[in-house]
């Protein structure tokens, strides 16, 4: 299946999405702060990234400027993990770039089903 980078500092929630991932045939890769998963994403970019909102230290818009700005990830599909889930949220997300929202908690039985849909905006060969 597919490479899947996990941004989040929250170790219930990344587990959740880890097994899932997991579950569903995906390989996985996490971190538990922007810098890292930055690190990590442009040292082999993955297919996907699942990325909170609220990290310690670069969160998660950083990240997504970031990752926008090195040529090797400018066009890795970003997904926001977040609590937030109000409307004005949900634009400024999307105003961000990013290519989708994900709220949390995390449903299990759509979560696959979700990644599925941003899957299909990765580049090629990941």
């Amino acid at each position: 299946m597919a490479r899947i980078l996990v941004i989040e500092d929250n170790a219930v929630n990344l587990a959740l999405v880890d097994y899932l991932l997991h579950h569903a045939g995906h390989q996985v890769v996490s971190a538990a702060t922007g810098e890292a998963g930055l690190a990590l994403a442009l040292a082999d970019p993955p297919a996907l990234v699942l990325c909170d909102l609220q990290l310690p230290g670069l969160d998660g818009y950083g990240v997504l400027a970031a990752l926008r700005a090195a040529a090797i990830t400018a066009c890795v599909p970003v997904v926001a993990l977040t609590a937030f889930s109000m409307s004005d949220d949900r634009e400024r997300v999307r105003t961000a770039g990013f290519d989708g929202y994900l709220t949390k908690p995390i449903e299990p039985e759509g979560f696959i089903g979700q990644v599925a849909v941003f899957l299909q905006q990765a580049p090629r060969g990941h």
